[in-house]
């Protein structure tokens, strides 16, 4: 099956969530290997969380992947909003640069949004890995 980004270089993109969605950006993950998904892109993000009180240090190795990106997907669910790590993650996204693409995780319906979504007057799309497609292509 051909893709969207076929004769295309992969977008490197960076996942902005919280750690309690883990298991349902793994999901994502997933559907990126399955080859029956038009979905292609290099994931520069956590797999493992940074073992680290020291928020310069966890700021430090962000920026680090954050770097290597071009697109942020921040992946959203109903407790998105609380996460500083999240905002700033957007914030530095933003800062240099990066679309941001702002979309609910699977079987979200209804979620505050991150600020920088917010005040960014950025699209929230639903969940849609066809769609999330397109969109890292277009970045």
């Amino acid at each position: 099956m051909s893709t969207l980004l076929t004769g295309a270089r992969k977008k490197r993109v960076f996942f902005s969530f919280i750690e309690e969605d883990k298991e349902r950006v793994n999901g994502l993950r997933l559907l990126a290997a399955n080859p029956n998904y038009d979905l292609e892109f290099y994931d520069e993000s956590l797999r493992v969380a940074i073992d680290s009180k020291d928020a310069d240090y966890v700021k430090r190795k962000l920026r680090e992947k954050l770097n290597r990106t071009s697109v942020t997907v921040c992946l959203i669910s109903e407790e998105t909003y609380k996460s500083r790590w999240v905002d700033w993650e957007l914030e530095e996204s933003k800062g240099k640069g990066n679309k941001i693409i702002a979309m609910a995780l699977k079987g979200v319906r209804e979620a505050v949004l991150p600020t920088v979504i917010r005040q960014g007057g950025l699209a929230f799309h639903g969940w849609d890995p066809a769609l999330l497609n397109r969109l890292i292509a277009e970045a």
